[in-house]
């Protein structure tokens, strides 16, 4: 599943930091302005030991920057304390981004012990934040005259969004609790940072020699070719259970921590006042309810579960013929999935990846926002990077620069897996009304180039590139005044909408013409491979979108429970999948112990959102469809609204503005064949 990291503006001025006269005589990058082009991070500059200074001084700065709005005599305005509390913490979220961005992809054991030791000390520094009363009681009395105020639109809803965003975060919490309240939220991070540590470690521990001089490890870049072209069972059963088992038990054990942490979360939110920390996690968001989204899941499950048997019927009686009474296993799958797919649509991945070089698909991406949106992308190796293999490019809405755009493509053992869009800085206007143009990250896992090879995707792969630039444009396109509502910081069931609707044009005939082209020939994919293209789009859906659900299902399942209890995950789980009749060849997307999705990156009680999303996906992307022109000005023109917007207004707002309607899911059922 393409993965997406989003560092919102308020969550990181919620955990925001202490002034050290020694730090001042540092040569410390992050004291001074970067003095690069467009105030880059200048990476270079930056050595481990200049982290854990800047994050005090950053949290010292704050607290100085609180405690001056806190003790003004002035009666609260908003400018006195909504707007000084939006700007505060500059330094902190600075070295924020940069630290935490790149602790992502630039791991290294320093990295680690950093993260460790300042986890704590951000925790503490948000809920001395969140939890001041004196601070929240100025909040609440701007929040309480709002409507005789004259704000904007856009100030209006930033004044909202920072009221609720203080009392989610425990401002009412009762003064006898708040000591707890602080206890589970800095366990809770600590358990994350451990969790995706332990799920990095042994992701990198594994590595197996084969017979043929190759290896296979877990990055899925070779873990799923692997697995979709080994012919040899037992081999495919050990490279299977090496991935699937992977924290379960040992150095690497996640599942103390997920029982830990799913209890810590509960409660929590019992001291918000939450029943479950799914009800406060949706609260925020656009499904509102765990009954909604339960339901959303449910409606396409026994759909797509019935066409699941169906595929699973096909690869047992393809098993039985190289294995006379052997039974279909989940290492069998995608190794007669794609044996089927090639049999029967006549399509070979090995005959789809020359068509789709990993310059040409970038360059596909780039040329469809081009078209939308008029935006230029040229690249820029005279900028800060931070490795070799991360691109750089300025890119520009006519000869206006509106974004920095880094492209990072290729495994290292320094970096985790999957996809993932995040900034090193968001785009909003500063308190001079100067517009300051974001920074923009793509980080993915593809397939390393060879002497004689470039890198060659496959399909998904291509999908999984547009998705995650998808997320950029969302970020590149903002327009928004104040950090808190820009690009990306929207709900997670909307967030996905800009990413997963770019999937459209990537796999639509008339695109790939334009971008697919043969690596060394140059020639544009033929039309006979497109249709083969075409014609297997629906095939696999009962197996893709079965697992997803029952990664969704089982998320949802974690985070309603209602009272504290012992978990095991493995059992939990079990019991999980066998309530909804989960098929046995098929296993849940992710297994609980490296489900990084719901107990590291911030989609706890939300893996939900690429279903929900979907539906807008699809239902978006039919109005392009409909008009007869993918690249229809006006929709363009209307969708980049919806882009540029950010928070400032409710989502669904934005999106019926688009559309004229609100979305129907049939669009996403006939693009699955299970209309």
């Amino acid at each position: 599943m393409k993965r997406t990291l989003l560092i919102p503006a308020l969550a990181l001025l919620m955990v925001a930091g202490c002034k050290n006269k020694d730090t001042q005589t540092m040569d410390n990058p992050f004291f001074a302005e970067w003095n690069t082009p467009y105030n880059i991070p200048d990476f270079s500059r930056i050595q481990t030991e200049h982290y854990m200074p800047a994050f005090e001084e950053g949290m010292a700065r704050q607290k100085a920057e609180i405690d001056a709005i806190v003790n003004n005599p002035d009666a609260p305005t908003f400018e006195n304390t909504i707007l000084a509390y939006e700007y505060s913490g500059q330094l902190l979220k600075e070295v924020s981004s940069v630290f935490f961005n790149l602790s992502e992809c630039e791991n290294s054991p320093e990295m680690e012990a950093i993260e460790e030791k300042v986890t704590p000390l951000l925790s503490a520094h948000g809920d001395d934040i969140a939890l001041n009363a004196k601070l929240f009681e100025r909040i609440k009395a701007v929040y309480e005259q709002r409507e005789s105020l004259n704000l904007n639109p856009e100030q209006m809803r930033l004044l909202e969004v920072t009221y609720k965003g203080f009392v989610r975060s425990g401002a009412n919490v009762p003064a006898e609790q708040q000591e707890r309240f602080r206890q589970l939220n800095e366990q809770i991070a600590s358990l994350t940072m451990r969790f995706a540590q332990n799920v990095l470690k042994a992701t990198n521990a594994y590595s197996k020699e084969l017979p043929d001089g190759s290896k296979v490890t877990l990055d899925m870049p070779t873990w799923e070719p692997f697995m979709q072209t080994c012919a040899d069972r037992k081999l495919r059963e050990e490279v299977w259970h090496a991935f699937t088992d992977r924290c379960k038990n040992g150095q690497y054990d996640n599942t103390k921590i997920i029982d830990t942490l799913v209890n810590l979360r509960l409660e929590r939110a019992n001291i918000l006042g939450f029943p479950t920390h799914a009800d406060w996690v949706l609260d925020d968001c656009l499904a509102k309810t765990p009954a909604n989204v339960y339901r959303c899941l449910l409606d396409i499950w026994e759909p797509a579960l019935k066409v699941a048997k169906q595929e699973r019927d096909q690869y047992q009686k393809m098993l039985e013929k190289d294995e006379p009474g052997a039974k279909l296993q989940p290492w069998d799958w995608r190794y007669y999935s794609e044996k089927l797919r090639a049999e029967k649509y006549a399509l070979d991945d090995a005959e789809v990846r020359p068509y789709f070089s990993l310059d040409s698909v970038r360059a596909g991406a780039f040329m469809v926002a081009n078209k939308l949106y008029g935006l230029t992308f040229t690249e820029r190796a005279d900028l800060p990077t931070y490795d070799k293999e991360a691109r750089c490019f300025e890119v520009k809405d006519g000869d206006q620069t509106i974004g920095i755009l880094y492209m990072d493509f290729h495994p290292r053992a320094s970096k985790r897996s999957g996809a993932w869009m995040t900034e090193f800085r968001g785009q909003h206007r500063d308190l001079e009304g100067n517009n300051i143009i974001p920074i923009i990250q793509v980080v993915c896992n593809f397939t390393k180039p060879t002497a004689d090879k470039p890198s060659l995707l496959n399909f998904d792969e291509s999908e999984t590139l547009f998705h995650e630039f998808g997320h950029a444009l969302h970020g590149l396109l903002s327009k928004c005044t104040y950090p808190t509502l820009a690009g990306t910081n929207v709900p997670r069931d909307f967030v996905e909408l800009p990413s997963q609707v770019m999937e459209n044009w990537c796999r639509h005939p008339q695109v790939m013409k334009m971008y697919a082209k043969h690596y060394q020939t140059g020639e544009a994919i033929p039309d006979a491979l497109i249709k083969k293209i075409e014609a297997a789009a629906t095939y696999g859906q009962g197996f893709m979108t079965t697992e997803l659900l029952a990664a969704s299902l089982l998320d949802m399942d974690y985070y309603s429970l209602t009272s504290k209890q012992a978990i095991d995950p493995l059992k939990f789980e079990e019991q999980a999948m066998n309530k909804i009749g989960l098929i046995p060849e098929i296993i849940s997307r992710y297994r609980s112990p490296y489900f990084q999705h719901v107990f590291t990156t911030g989609y706890d009680a939300g893996y939900y959102s690429y279903t929900w999303t979907a539906i807008l996906d699809a239902d978006a992307f039919e109005a392009f469809a409909e008009s007869g022109d993918l690249f229809n000005p006006e929709l363009a023109k209307k969708f980049r609204h919806l882009l540029e917007s950010g928070y400032t207004v409710e989502p669904m707002d934005l999106y019926r503005d688009f559309r004229g309607k609100d979305p129907s899911p049939k669009a996403l059922l006939k693009r699955k064949g299970m209309l």
